[in-house]
């Protein structure tokens, strides 16, 4: 056989793929990073618990994801999880929105809380989940934070927060803004007896969530890259009439100003939870 014969042969059944050129690959089985574009098997994601092996980025949580990542096994025990939202304005097509959410999630709503142990110690715990209703806060979201926050206060248990939310929820009007003040008056009664408080801010948390119960916490800790802040960039350079910093309203500017004690890599969170437990449980001793 002449060495011509041999590479027309191969054609049959080796092709070289083109940028036309579809492959099939099972549906959920690869993710891209959104930062570096780099693609990743889900699998590998899921355990480095969604942070970008290549270039670091955070990609988002659900609510059960960040509570396995941190709590010990079969310690944690939900509260409230029964609650669920109306519809007190009537706003068009709110219901069936929730419910889709609620199907995609299998969350009532858009924040999960309870009690567990974290490497022993035991706390009182919100987690935010940025894929319900992009974690806005509405009157169930407030009411279940709050209630949280009173459960702590009466079992003398720390309090922790992870926040990530787009802000007050529209479709319920005033009724969510008055969750700010609910869940900070919640907050201060709570600081008041002693309680600890722990936030934690992941991407994103703006509007009302980043103005009240998200920035009082006795700790104020952010993971990287993540967007906090109340308004948006656009109405902020428009009402100043004035360009902001590329990296206005990230955590990394935040802590530069002040306004942050830590950014915390989320590989290390569940260490550093841990020691700050440890050390307030030893001073209550």
């Amino acid at each position: 056989m002449q060495l011509k014969e041999i590479f027309t042969k191969r054609k049959k059944y080796a092709t070289i793929p083109n940028e036309n050129s579809k492959i099939d690959v099972p549906q959920g089985l690869m993710q891209k990073c959104k930062n570096c574009n780099k693609i990743y098997y889900r699998k590998e994601m899921k355990k480095s618990l969604n942070v970008c092996p290549n270039c670091g980025y955070h990609h988002p949580l659900s609510a059960w994801e960040r509570i396995e990542s941190l709590f010990d096994e079969d310690t944690f025990k939900e509260w409230d999880a029964n609650i669920t939202s109306s519809n007190p304005l009537n706003f068009p097509e709110y219901e069936e929105k929730v419910l889709k959410d609620c199907e995609k999630t299998g969350l009532n709503e858009g924040v999960v809380t309870g009690k567990g142990m974290i490497n022993g110690q035991e706390t009182a715990f919100a987690v935010m989940d940025s894929y319900f209703r992009m974690g806005s806060m509405g009157s169930v979201v407030g009411e279940k934070i709050a209630r949280s926050v009173e459960n702590a206060r009466k079992e003398s248990l720390p309090f922790i927060i992870f926040t990530a939310s787009g802000g007050a929820r529209m479709q319920e009007g005033i009724l969510s803004l008055m969750q700010m003040a609910k869940t900070s008056v919640a907050i201060k009664r709570f600081s008041d007896d002693g309680g600890l408080m722990i936030s934690v801010m992941t991407h994103p948390t703006t509007g009302g969530v980043s103005a009240s119960f998200a920035s009082i916490g006795d700790y104020n800790f952010a993971e990287p890259g993540a967007l906090i802040g109340f308004a948006g960039r656009k109405v902020i350079e428009q009402t100043i009439r004035e360009k902001l910093p590329k990296d206005f309203q990230t955590s990394e500017f935040l802590m530069e100003h002040g306004q942050l004690d830590k950014i915390i890599h989320r590989h290390e969170m569940k260490n550093l939870l841990t020691t700050i437990l440890e050390m307030h449980q030893k001073e209550v001793n």
